[in-house]
């Protein structure tokens, strides 16, 4: 049987919350979080005890798993948040909250890939930071089907279509690709 890896094998979460800019003080959403919270408790620590990493899902059972693991961690720092990322203010945040957002594999999962985006750029600041990562459109042994990965070109223009300004590539690991954006200040 082949290893196939999983978890901090295929994106050390660490790794790419340094390489985005995440430090003390932020207020982070990681939006589309999943039961295992792989970018939420990272990013709690990186920010500290004066930042806040909001855990958006629309599962509750998912938000139930982060609350979980957020009470055996004693991570004071967490909120979880209920959202549709989809629809218009589906997500429970006010506008401009965030100094960054997060939306990591979730482009593969959504027909509506231009209104998940804006939706959650619209939490982000004007001045703060936004990243894309999603699957290499290449077949791999695992991951989602090639028909519905996301080129990385598509999620430029879908980041860039929100009103996003491009800053450059990250690199998440071997089977992904990742970016990095900026919502423009107010001028």
């Amino acid at each position: 049987m082949a290893y196939l890896p999983t978890g901090k094998e295929l994106i050390d979460p660490y790794k790419l919350l340094e390489a985005a800019g995440t430090r003390a003080d932020m207020q982070v959403a990681d939006f589309g979080c999943g039961t295992l919270g792989h970018y939420v408790f990272p990013a709690a620590k990186l920010v500290g005890p004066n930042g806040k990493v909001f855990a958006v899902d629309i599962l509750k059972s998912v938000l139930a798993g982060v609350e979980s693991r957020q009470k055996m961690e004693s991570a004071s720092n967490i909120v979880t948040v209920w959202g549709d990322l989809e629809r218009e203010h589906g997500v429970n945040m006010a506008d401009s909250t965030l100094d960054m957002g997060l939306l990591i594999n979730n482009l593969f999962m959504s027909k509506q890939q231009a209104a998940m985006i804006k939706e959650c750029v619209r939490c982000v600041k004007p001045g703060g930071l936004f990243v894309i990562v999603d699957w290499r459109p290449a077949a791999t042994a695992i991951g989602p089907d090639v028909k519905v990965r996301v080129a990385p070109e598509v999620a430029r223009k879908l980041g860039e279509a929100a009103g996003l300004v491009y800053e450059r590539d990250l690199d998440p690991g071997p089977l992904h690709y990742g970016m990095l954006f900026r919502k423009p200040a107010i001028i």
